[in-house]
This record gives structure tokens, sequence and C-alpha cells, in this order.
């Protein structure tokens, strides 16, 4: 309803002769008259009509994007600065990109190669993993193992996970995370008892709470600098929005 009554709103300004009266200030009869004509303009011109709805479609994308700046600046510590997330790249790069990610995301997946091949290829990137299950239990089991492989292990043994985690289609058990710990030789007793820790708990509560302040729904979603970038985004775009932020 909030849409067709915008929308009907610029379709009258478009159909509205420049210093007409104020709907308001129309008698009756001059009200229908004035809606006769605009429904006989309209059908004269139904250009009109997606021309109202495009320009709609801008100033909401407009106000979503100046809302999203003002959440980043609002949120800049828990982003860029939480002290617990992952950060990989060049941690002294010019520019940062944040993402927030689930291991079950077709999308996450999708992104991944091409996210590193960014970093790889630019050099200059500081990157920061957020993990954000919001994917069921099996999303859940995977990010608790990724965080306590982090805090047990490392970097270096978090981001060996990670991107076997990204590269794994199949069902996510512990069974499996078991396998995949061994094969990194990962001490698997102290992982598994840290999953199931407070600190591991925390550190994931505390990016869904990011994310919420964030308003954000689904994954991936990424932060660069402060740009908020909801949804998957293909290697040449997101060079092109590294290239404007570099200006």
């Amino acid at each position: 309803m909030k849409r067709l009554t915008a929308t009907t709103a610029l379709i009258c300004a478009l159909a509205l002769p420049a210093g007409a009266a104020d709907l308001k200030e129309m008698t009756d009869e001059e009200r229908a008259l004035f809606r006769a004509e605009v429904r006989a303009y309209l059908f004269e011109n139904p250009e009109v009509i997606m021309q109202a709805v495009d320009i709609l479609r801008e100033r909401e994308a407009a106000a979503q994007e100046q809302a999203d700046v003002s959440l980043v600046t609002e949120n800049a510590d828990a982003i860029f600065n939480d002290g617990f997330s992952f950060v990989g790249g060049n941690p002294e790069g010019d520019i940062t990109l944040v993402e927030f990610l689930d291991y079950r995301c077709g999308y996450c997946k999708r992104a991944h190669s091409e996210v590193a091949e960014l970093l790889e290829s630019d050099g200059n990137i500081r990157w920061i993993v957020k993990e954000l299950p919001i994917l069921g239990e099996a999303s859940v089991l995977a990010s608790r193992f990724a965080v306590a492989v982090k805090q047990v292990s490392g970097g270096e043994s978090y981001m060996a996970v990670h991107d076997a985690l990204m590269s794994f289609n199949g069902d996510i058990t512990m069974p499996t995370l078991r396998r995949l710990g061994s094969t990194f030789g990962l001490d698997m007793d102290a992982i598994e008892a840290r999953m199931q820790s407070d600190e591991v708990t925390a550190e994931i509560a505390r990016t869904r709470e990011l994310a919420s302040a964030l308003q954000i729904t689904g994954t991936p979603t990424f932060v660069m600098e402060d740009e908020l970038l909801r949804g998957y985004l293909p290697l040449d775009q997101m060079r092109l929005i590294v290239e404007d932020k570099r200006g």
C-alpha cells in the first residue's frame, strides 16, 4: 500500500500541469474532473506509470544507501575492530573488506573463490570474516567448529578449515568435522571441548547482535569501508568498488 500510494503521488506529479491547484483545495467537481483527466492522460501515456515506478525505486535505493552508511558509521568499532574476528588478506591494507558468511550458503560458496582472488591479486586489502550461521543447526555447528579452531589453534588453522568448509558440499555433522580436523592434524579433543564453551557462544552471539544492528538478513553481506553491500557480488564489481574507494 505504501508503494502504491507513493507511485500514485508521483504519477499525479508527472501528469499535473505546472501551477495546477493542490487537490485538497479543489471542489468535489474539480477533483472528479481532475481524476478523469489523469485517467485519460495515463491511457494515452502508459509509459508514465513505469517512469513513476522507476523514479520511486531510485529514491528508495538512495534512501537505503544513505541509511546503510549511517548504520556502518554507528557500528564501526564492532565491524572493524571487535578484537576476535579473523583478519586476513593484508592486515595493513588501505581498504578493509568485511564479510558476513554462512558455511551452508550457496552464494557464500560462490563468492569464496572470487574474494580469495581479489585479495591475492590486489595485495592491499584487509579482510575480516564474521561468522553468521543463519541456515539452521548444521550452520551453527560449522561456525562453532571454525571459531573453536581459531581460538585453540590460531588463524592459520582457522583459514585452512574455513577454506575446506567453503568447498564442502556434503552434510555437516560432528563425524564429518572430526575427519576434517584430523586431516589438518588438529587436536580434536581440545577443539570439541571448546566448541561448547562460553567463549565460542559469546563470539557468535556478538556477531549476531552486530548483524541485527546492521539489519542484515542474509549472507553473504559485505562491508567495504563505509558501504554496506547486501548479497553476492561478482569479482569485477568488487574490483570496481575497491577502485572507487581508493579514488
